[in-house]
């Protein structure tokens, strides 16, 4: 290894530390400027309504795990036809 191969290797460490300090300098954290934080008006919920969508939800979910057995059982039943086929 020459020495210019050395010293551009130098020269480019350098350089990226001072980018490093210098972004860290923008940023506070992970969130980053803590200036642009906002807040939400949420509206107000009642626990009936809490409750009846926690349901739909596990209704939703519920169908939707069905749904992907299924799947899986067709594509298993077709491999599996498939192995014993051709074997």
């Amino acid at each position: 290894m020459s020495f210019g191969g050395v010293q551009h290797a130098i020269s480019v460490i350098k350089q990226n530390r001072n980018l490093i300090k210098k972004h860290r300098k923008k940023c506070v954290g992970l969130a980053g400027d803590d200036s642009k934080i906002t807040e939400y008006n949420l509206p107000n919920i009642t626990e009936q309504k809490i409750l009846m969508l926690r349901k739909k939800l596990q209704q939703e979910q519920k169908l939707r795990r069905t749904k992907q057995v299924v799947v899986l059982s067709v594509v298993m039943l077709i491999l599996i036809g498939t192995l014993i086929y051709y074997m």
